[in-house]
């Protein structure tokens, strides 16, 4: 089986085709939305427009991505996995739009909560995004009543496709609401990754079985962020191929409360892991991995442009540039795993927000090395990277072709 984009018959917000991401992508029993805001092109001025409160905008959202499911056959019932951007000037309203997400969802799915710098669409303060498997996939856990300690917000774990475990949002919040570890980053960053192993423990995994850690912080950790190394060292790759998962860090200027200085997502498989390197030994001393495979799936660490020998980061200051190196990279790990464009499920691109003027300079990119079907793609921006020249980091997912379609 291969991926197929979803062209929904009716899609009153905006025409979708001529885009350098689809909608959304469908592969038998499971759906893939790319991330979708409250935009919809508004003909008086001939443009797309957002406009609403958090309320509002969230209602919309869902119901363009609830719409594109539906237009495979999927419905709410089915959602396994949901991811918000949330703005900083939108945390103020979440509550409003977690109320939308609950009267539509339930509390059946996985929530991911990321807090964002801003959109790419200025007054948009919501973007979604949506997982769904024929069923709704297996709650392994069911959403408490009240939040956990170390999670944003109350959440089931739930298993989708190819045996693929989410975790909600971890961060450093105790079950009283306050952050721990106050002004110390690395204590944080073991506290919310001793969280989602318990988590995974919950349910019978470990961090063993992470196939990705993407990690979030403030742009003061940036200093000392050598610091989880030590941490990642010893809690990370404890698994029977002594394999890393993918990572990736961004920088945003405010977290899910006042005081937290990170907060991670962590994905993990059923399947064993098994590493998939073209041979760059930069990562021989990481404790991330530029790709994993489990089952059917290439979980891949965040890119950016940066030159795989030298480990030096190129063209500063010139996103399109970097963001042809950052694409050039995903495409090399790609072919080494005998795939390539049409196998990209996901990207999820975050911008610098100095740089977001120059951001169509990143489609042109996309439209000269990728393809149809075209990923599903969220884009979102972010206060900075972890190196100060990098201007892109893309996160990247794959699957392989079914075996009937590899013979």
């Amino acid at each position: 089986m291969t991926l197929d984009a979803i062209r929904p018959a009716e899609f009153p917000w905006f025409p979708y085709e001529g885009f350098t991401f689809c909608l959304g992508l469908t592969e038998g029993d499971n759906a893939w939305t790319s991330g979708h805001t409250a935009a919809r092109f508004d003909p008086a001025v001939g443009k797309m427009t957002v406009a609403g409160s958090m309320e509002q905008q969230a209602r919309i959202a869902y119901q363009k991505c609830l719409a594109i499911l539906a237009g495979a056959g999927f419905g709410p019932e089915d959602v396994t996995r949901v991811s918000e951007n949330i703005t900083v000037a939108g945390l103020h309203a979440y509550e409003d739009a977690a109320g939308v997400r609950q009267e539509l969802l339930g509390d059946r799915p996985t929530v991911r909560t990321v807090i964002v710098e801003r959109l790419v669409r200025r007054a948009a303060w919501i973007e979604v995004e949506l997982h769904a498997v024929k069923g709704g996939g297996s709650q392994l856990r069911a959403a408490s009543e009240a939040r956990e300690a170390g999670t944003w917000q109350a959440s089931a774990i739930t298993e989708g496709q190819d045996g693929t475990v989410y975790l909600p949002t971890v961060t450093p919040i105790d079950d009283q609401g306050e952050v721990v570890f106050p002004g110390d980053f690395v204590a944080q960053y073991r506290y919310v990754l001793e969280k989602a192993d318990s988590l995974l423990e919950s349910v019978g995994l470990t961090l063993g079985n992470a196939v990705t850690t993407y990690d979030y912080s403030t742009p003061e950790t940036r200093e000392v962020y050598r610091g989880t190394h030590r941490v990642r060292k010893e809690l990370l790759g404890n698994n029977d191929a002594g394999v890393y998962p993918g990572a990736g860090g961004i920088l945003m200027s405010n977290l899910h409360a006042p005081g937290a200085l990170v907060a991670i997502d962590v994905t993990a498989s059923r399947h064993p892991l098994e590493l998939v390197n073209p041979g760059w030994s930069r990562y021989d001393t990481l404790t991330y991995a530029p790709g994993v495979k489990a089952g059917r799936t290439l979980f891949m660490s965040g890119f950016a442009a940066l030159d795989m020998e030298s480990q030096q980061a190129v063209h500063a200051g010139d996103l399109g540039a970097q963001a042809e190196v950052t694409f050039a990279s995903i495409l090399q790990l790609l072919a080494h795993a005998g795939l390539g464009p049409a196998d990209l499920l996901e990207t999820t691109e975050y911008c610098v927000e100095s740089a977001v003027g120059d951001y169509k300079a990143v489609a042109e990119v996309r439209e000269r090395l990728l393809g149809p079907p075209w990923p599903a793609s969220t884009g979102a921006l972010c206060h900075s990277l972890l190196r100060p020249e990098f201007l892109l980091e893309v996160f990247p997912t794959a699957l392989y072709p079914a075996q009937a379609d590899q013979a």
